[in-house]
């Protein structure tokens, strides 16, 4: 089968790593096909919060998710990229000049120099609220997509992780909102935290949602507090639970690679342990990473500067700064 496109480097997930990746690749001058099964860039952040606003990029002190994303495909824009959306990538196979051959599910196929698998957390569900099932699509939802359809409404929010107590924020002071967890700490960055213990948010920790109440759509829910066994009955017109998801790497796992707990093995490189093949981004492990999206960026320049040199072993590592060329243009000398 002939190859339907052709690339130096294939980035395979358009989340913020995979888009990072694609123009860090276009400022070494390398071609880029960036692919995902989504129809839009932005991986998870588009998918399911493009509303929340995230606090841990740098340069950044707040910014809503699609902004992110928008910044990061517009900067993208300038260079040689061809957006492959709406395609998953099923195998990837070897050729006989040292160059590879993706996959897709829709029977098509790309040529590439050295790949990058920026994929995060691969295929996501949501994990379940046990007794809430029959209000799915009736006040219950797993994610906010508009935080100004929940304005002036009963908010409960279930969960104790970031994306709970980000939506328990972010809603707080435009909503009446009741957070729940069934820990007494939580698992969310401090700031956030003391944030919501600060705000009008009602807090119920040690506690698990027994019931959801309500004929046409939910209008309340029953709590039960795990310490004491103790019923509260609490009225709600819309219920996020925010309990986490359940991810599938999918095709990759059959990609040959190192694998561990489900992600991709890398080394100081950012390489995996097939030649020519890089991971960067929540896809990928090694001792001691933390999955933040700063970390993802820096990963994915590691990897396409790493990946360069696989396509010109005359290239250097280390490109120098995108400075460079201004000052010298300029004619500052430093």
């Amino acid at each position: 089968m002939s190859a339907a496109a052709v690339a130096d480097v294939a980035v395979i997930g358009a989340g913020p790593t995979g888009l990072f990746a694609a123009f860090y690749a276009g400022m070494r001058g390398l071609s880029v096909a960036l692919v995902d099964a989504l129809p839009e860039p932005g991986g998870q952040i588009s998918a399911l919060y493009p509303e929340k606003v995230i606090r841990d990029v740098a340069g950044f002190p707040a910014v809503k998710g699609r902004d992110l994303v928008r910044s990061l495909v517009e900067q993208v824009r300038p260079f040689r990229t061809e957006m492959l959306l709406g395609r998953q990538a099923v195998r990837l196979d070897d050729r006989h000049d040292g160059r590879f051959e993706i996959g897709f599910a829709d029977g098509g196929a790309l040529e590439a120099g050295a790949v990058v698998v920026t994929a995060g957390i691969g295929t996501f569900a949501p994990r379940t609220l046990p007794c809430g099932e029959d209000f799915l699509g009736r006040g219950l939802t797993y994610f906010v997509h508009d935080p100004a359809e929940l304005a002036g409404r009963r908010v409960l929010v279930v969960g104790g992780g970031d994306s709970a107590l980000d939506w328990a924020d972010a809603l707080q002071h435009s909503a009446q909102v009741t957070l729940v967890h069934r820990r007494d700490s939580f698992r969310a960055h401090r700031h956030t935290v003391d944030q919501v213990l600060a705000g009008p948010a009602r807090v119920h920790t040690e506690t698990v949602v027994e019931q959801l109440r309500g004929d046409t759509r939910v209008s309340g829910a029953v709590l039960r507090n795990i310490a004491t066994g103790r019923l509260t009955e609490v009225g709600c017109d819309s219920v996020v639970a925010a309990l986490g998801f359940v991810a599938n790497p999918g095709p990759l796992l059959g990609w040959g690679l190192d694998v561990a707990d489900r992600k991709i093995v890398v080394d100081t490189a950012m390489r995996t342990s097939r030649p020519g093949v890089f991971a960067a981004g929540d896809v990928c492990t090694y001792p001691g990473r933390v999955p933040l999206i700063a970390v993802g960026f820096g990963e994915a320049a590691t990897a396409v500067n790493h990946a360069a040199v696989r396509l010109d072993p005359t290239a250097s590592t280390f490109p120098g700064h995108s400075t460079d060329t201004l000052v010298a243009e300029a004619g500052v000398l430093i």
